[in-house]
């Protein structure tokens, strides 16, 4: 059977994580990788509705991404989580449970996020109208030591994404492009 794998798109929104799983997600269906993406925005309309953005619900968020990701990994599949996961904890006990977990820190400063940002999200939180926002009321836990480290200000999308994809053929969870050898 097939390696499944996670890989954990952390960062601030409006850094680019779904910009970046989109096109890794693109990538692997080219290379005939079963796999699923799990977005933060979709997964808090469906699975994890009514939950606030309180410490204690964002962690039980992540703690639900986390379970959906170990299972659809277990079973051999590329899971690809663009989630914002802002506390360090949260983020290792998930990747405790997954045996394959690549943690992608999307580096990107506040104010190019707050300019990328086309909701008016980061307004509404300096001026108090949305609680609880991660960089502005709220820490966000930069990773430690993550797997892959993408700096949106300066790499193209390609270039994050090539550089996830050489991490993934290093830890041997997919095949390099010209042999087609899966690890």
């Amino acid at each position: 059977m097939r390696k499944g794998f996670t890989i954990w798109l952390t960062g601030y929104s409006g850094s680019g994580k779904t910009s970046i799983a989109t096109e890794l997600y693109r990538k692997l269906i080219e290379r005939t990788i079963p796999c699923e993406i799990l977005d933060g925005d979709v997964i808090r309309q469906h699975l994890s509705q009514g939950l606030t953005f309180s410490k204690e619900d964002r962690c039980e968020n992540i703690m639900r991404i986390g379970y959906v990701a170990q299972i659809l990994s277990k079973h051999g599949v590329g899971v690809i989580v663009s989630a914002i996961s802002p506390y360090k904890s949260a983020r290792d006990m998930v990747r405790e449970k997954i045996h394959s977990f690549v943690e992608v820190y999307v580096n990107c400063s506040i104010e190019e996020c707050e300019r990328r940002d086309v909701k008016g999200l980061y307004k509404k939180a300096k001026t108090g109208e949305i609680k609880n926002f991660t960089g502005i009321s709220d820490p966000y836990e930069e990773p430690v030591d993550p797997e892959v480290t993408c700096y949106t200000e300066t790499e193209s999308i390609d270039e994050s994404v090539a550089k996830i994809l050489a991490c993934l053929e290093a830890l041997h969870l997919i095949g390099h492009i010209k042999t087609g050898i899966t690890g």
